[in-house]
Order: C-alpha cells, then sequence, then structure tokens
C-alpha cells in the first residue's frame, strides 16, 4: 500500500502519544508511503524541543467539562476535520491508541470513504479503574473500525468472547515493539547491589502487594535495591513497600524525557501483576538490555516468553520471591540489548498496511 497514512492519537499524557509518533516513524520509512500525524496540541511528547512533525494538531480538552463541551459541538468539529483531512488526502487512517474524542474523528473519516483500523491495547477496564466512559466509547470506535488490532492474543480473545467486535471486523494480533525512550549504558558495567525498577501506574492489580510479600520473603540480604516509581493512589500495600528496607517508592507523574533515565538506572524491570493486557515497559526494557521478571498473567506470557532477558513466574509471593533470588545471583553480563526499535516499527506498520490494503481498495471500489 503506497500514500498517504493518517496517524491519530488525541491523549495527553502517556504512552499513546508516543504510540502514534513511533507508529508514523515506522510508516514513513515504507516505500511509497507518507505519515500524516495528528496529536492533541497539548500533547507532553511536542513539548522538550523534540522538533516533532505534526500535520493535524487538535484542540482537545482538560477535564469532565471540557469534553462534554467538545461533545456538544460535534457537528462543528466535524466539519472542520472533513475540510482538513480532505486537503490531506489520507488513503487510510490508524488510532494509535482509543481516547474520549475518536468518534468526532471517525466520523470525519466516514465522510471522506478513509478505512480505518483501530490499535486496541485494552479490552476491558483493569480491576480498579473507573473510566466506564472510556470504555462505552472504545466500544463504539470498535464497532465503526474497518480493521481491530489487539497487541496480544489474549486482549483479541476477550475482544471476541465480549461480544465487542462484529463478527464480520478483522481482527489482527501483533504485539507492540518497543517505546524506545533512548539509549542506555549496559548494566554489565556496574557494580553494587542489583537496581530493581517497578514502573507504570501505581493501581492494585499491578501486584504491588506481591512485590511486598516477595520482597519481605529474601530475608536480610542487602545486594538489591528497588525503585517503585509512578502514579496512583495511596494504599496500604504502598505504605508496607515504604517501610521495607533498600525500597524507595516515588509516587508521581513521570514526565516523558525522564523514562529513559529510569530504565538507565536500573539493571531489572519487575512486573508482578496480578492482570495484564500486556506491557508497553516491557519491550523498551528488553530493547535495552534490562532483564525482565514478570508474573504469567494475561498477555504477559506471550510477550515475554522466550526472551533470553525474560523471567516468568507465578503470580503469588513465593514464585515472585524464588525469582528474584534468581535474578540477584545471575550475572549481569547475561544481558545483551534487544532487536532495533526503529526496524521492529517499521515491520509493524508494514504489517497493518497490509491488512488493511483490502480494505482500502474494497471501499474504493463502492465509492467508485
Amino acid at each position: 500500500m503506497t500514500g498517504r497514512v493518517l496517524v491519530w492519537q488525541w491523549g495527553r499524557f502517556g504512552a499513546g502519544p508516543r504510540i502514534a509518533v513511533l507508529l508514523a516513524g515506522g510508516l514513513e520509512a515504507l516505500p511509497g508511503v507518507q505519515s500524516v500525524l495528528s496529536l492533541s496540541r497539548a500533547a507532553e511528547i511536542l513539548d522538550g524541543g523534540r522538533n516533532l512533525r505534526c500535520e493535524l494538531p487538535v484542540e482537545t480538552y482538560a477535564g469532565v467539562a471540557g469534553l462534554a463541551w467538545r461533545l456538544v459541538q460535534t457537528p462543528l468539529h466535524v466539519r472542520r476535520l472533513v475540510r482538513r483531512l480532505r486537503d490531506l488526502a489520507p488513503s487510510a487512517a490508524l488510532c494509535a491508541m482509543p481516547s474520549p474524542l475518536d468518534l468526532l474523528m471517525v466520523a470525519a473519516l466516514r465522510r471522506l470513504g478513509v478505512p480505518i483500523a483501530v490499535i486496541v491495547h485494552d479490552a476491558a477496564a483493569h480491576p480498579g479503574d473507573r473510566i466506564p466512559l472510556l470504555h462505552g466509547l472504545q466500544r463504539a470506535l470498535l464497532r465503526r473500525a474497518d480493521l481491530v488490532v489487539a497487541l496480544s492474543g489474549h486482549v483479541a480473545s476477550q475482544l471476541r468472547a465480549g461480544g465487542l467486535l462484529p463478527t464480520h471486523t478483522p481482527l489482527l494480533v501483533r504485539a507492540l515493539p518497543s517505546l524506545a525512550f533512548g539509549a542506555v549504558a549496559p548494566p554489565a558495567d556496574r557494580e553494587g547491589p542489583r537496581r530493581l525498577l517497578c514502573f507504570g501506574r501505581l493501581r492494585a492489580y499491578k501486584g504491588l502487594d506481591l512485590l511486598g510479600d516477595s520482597l519481605r520473603r529474601l530475608g536480610g540480604r542487602s545486594d538489591y535495591e528497588v525503585r517503585i516509581v509512578g502514579q496512583g493512589p495511596e494504599s496500604a500495600a504502598l505504605a508496607a513497600l515504604r517501610a521495607s528496607p533498600h525500597v524507595t517508592v516515588e509516587n508521581r507523574w513521570v514526565p516523558e524525557d525522564e523514562i529513559g533515565a529510569l530504565l538507565d538506572w536500573c539493571d531489572v524491570v519487575v512486573l508482578p501483576y496480578r492482570e495484564a493486557s500486556q506491557s508497553g515497559i516491557a519491550p523498551s526494557a528488553l530493547a535495552a538490555g534490562r532483564q525482565v521478571l514478570a508474573t504469567r498473567v494475561g498477555g504477559l506470557v506471550e510477550q515475554l516468553e522466550g526472551s533470553p532477558l525474560a523471567t516468568l513466574c507465578d503470580p503469588d509471593a513465593a514464585s515472585l520471591a524464588a525469582a528474584l533470588r534468581g535474578m540477584l545471583e545471575r550475572p549481569r553480563d547475561l544481558v545483551a540489548p534487544g532487536d532495533d526499535a526503529r526496524q521492529a516499527w517499521r515491520a509493524f506498520a508494514a504489517d497493518l498496511l497490509t491488512a488493511i490494503e483490502p480494505l482500502s481498495a474494497a471501499r474504493a471500489s463502492r465509492i467508485g
């Protein structure tokens, strides 16, 4: 497939805008393909002197009241989008991660007959998440998609079993490539305690209580230090971790430009999850040559199984503690960097275009 391909993601923070930027870059690396990027004007990734090319910046919203006002103005926004998209003339459109205003873009693309693919990260809300509006909008978005891309077989099974997709909608399963947070130093060059990092949203389903219990089972050893970094509600599990030796808890939002430094600091990324669709930090850690320790839940198994840098354990404190002991006793020089992120995104983009090309041809023939 050649021509212009639109990639949009209208979140302001987190992985969504970064995935859109990396996917647009993967498309640009394909012969005969030009990417067109649409981000929120307030997207964090547009700050910091990155000099990103964004052909279709959009005003989004801040807070529930802002979202409600945007939705009230839907007809006006759709007409504006139609005019701008007509000038850009995309032959296909890819939603990098669902967000609340996506149906505006879909309505505009439908008027122009542009086929739409949606990348799905989670089929349903994680335990403890209270975002019913977002997942209701995601269900409406998926019903209007020409192609759905699930980032794990686990998510694909949930989508089909839950009746979230029309039976005729094609479903493609492709793993998320590294989020490419920058070059990091090889951990084999270090001495001293092994550095363990638990990074991301600090929610109950992330297994923070399992991590605390497993660290207590390690006893009085002092050959490790743990950083738990991310944002979430305070909890008994976080309080217990703060009280643990060799553990620091940083309950805060982590800006884009700090994530690479976190990976640079650590030797091992620990994912003690009780439930998971897949992980965005895991492929980035592997690509940086970091070991990953994860529980055998959800999409983490298919994402990590077979990697020489990954260790999987059962989602209980005893199994996690045993795996931690093994990693602490493993030499640092056994790690090696993973695949090149740019090539991985190029291959990911090529797979998506191969899947959407026949849908684009079919839509064009109907219009013609």
